[in-house]
């Protein structure tokens, strides 16, 4: 592979540079506002996933194995379609970005919230985390500079508020053990999504994801030689499937999928449409873990996809 140029730049948009407009155009064909938002949501879904298959995942796997055999796996998938479509190397320039993604987005998520995932539950966890579309669009606007409506910061607020006020009603008013992990997976997500949204505006989405986790290639194969050689394995039907869909369908598909979309859309609309995250995390918690529906859910649901409509019919 060789370092990219200009002339083979797949991308050259502006960070700020609306979807559809000529300055956004692809080697292909750029993804319109529709199409990013379907793609954004597949990513959601794809996500929602994420938390039911990790605890599957700890069926069969310690903490520590399970992140780095899945981001081992998921690298090996990413360098297989790199070079099936002999993709050039990232431009010097990207690396650094590349870097803050694999570290939010392939390390420090996936391994904070696993260790979460021992502690607390699956719907804790999923509501906490349901703060990610607020932070994201924080970060979003520190980074690139640009300042969304006080509408879209009302309603993103709003949004947020449900989701607090459905984990403290499920939760009973206290916080598990795990919430410093959730609260630092948070913060390291965010940033890896903002920095990511931005490089999806300069490459294909999948390269950009394709690229963090082939860089963490040589940290993760030491790292899982390790991590199984201490923790015991337990193989069962359901710590594979678990398995499988962290490394392919959450780390992969669903990051590539949902770069794509946030390229389209713009970084702070594509962050609030994880407001339907939790919810929809509980929902295949019922049917994969067993887990009882809250009867708060409903309630909470109707709330948080107001919040979203306002979102993304507000300025930004």
């Amino acid at each position: 592979m060789r370092a990219q140029n200009s002339a083979t730049t797949p991308m050259t948009i502006a960070v700020d540079a609306p979807a559809g407009s000529a300055s956004a155009a692809v080697a292909g064909v750029s993804p319109s506002r529709t199409s990013g938002t379907l793609l954004a949501l597949l990513g959601v879904v794809s996500f929602s996933l994420t938390f039911p298959s990790t605890v599957w995942g700890l069926e069969s796997f310690g903490p520590w194995s399970l992140v780095a055999v899945r981001s081992t796996l998921a690298a090996l998938i990413a360098g297989a379609f790199l070079l099936a479509g002999r993709v050039p190397l990232p431009e010097r320039r990207h690396r650094a970005g590349l870097a803050v993604v694999a570290g939010g987005v392939v390390v420090g998520f996936p391994l904070l919230t696993t260790l979460a995932l021992q502690t607390s539950t699956t719907s804790h966890a999923a509501v906490v985390v349901g703060l990610l579309p607020l932070t994201t669009a924080a970060f979003a606007a520190l980074r690139t500079g640009r300042r969304p409506s006080r509408t879209f910061w009302v309603a993103a607020v709003s949004g947020a508020a449900v989701v607090l006020a459905f984990t403290v009603q499920q939760s009973g008013g206290t916080l598990s053990t795990g919430d410093l992990y959730l609260f630092g997976a948070l913060l390291v997500c965010a940033a890896g999504y903002t920095e990511g949204g931005r490089l999806a505006r300069l490459m294909p989405g999948w390269q950009v994801i394709g690229w963090a986790l082939v860089f963490c290639l040589p940290l993760m194969v030491p790292a899982s030689a390790v991590a199984l050689a201490f923790e015991p394995v337990h193989l069962t039907a359901h710590g594979i499937a678990g398995l499988a869909w962290v490394a392919a369908g959450s780390t992969f598909f669903g990051l590539y999928v949902w770069y794509r979309g946030m390229a389209a859309i713009g970084i702070p609309r594509a962050s609030q449409l994880q407001l339907a995250q939790p919810l929809l995390t509980l929902f295949w918690s019922v049917f994969l873990l067993g887990e009882s529906l809250p009867l708060a859910a409903p309630l909470a649901a109707v709330g948080v996809l107001v919040c979203i409509a306002v979102t993304q019919r507000a300025k930004s």
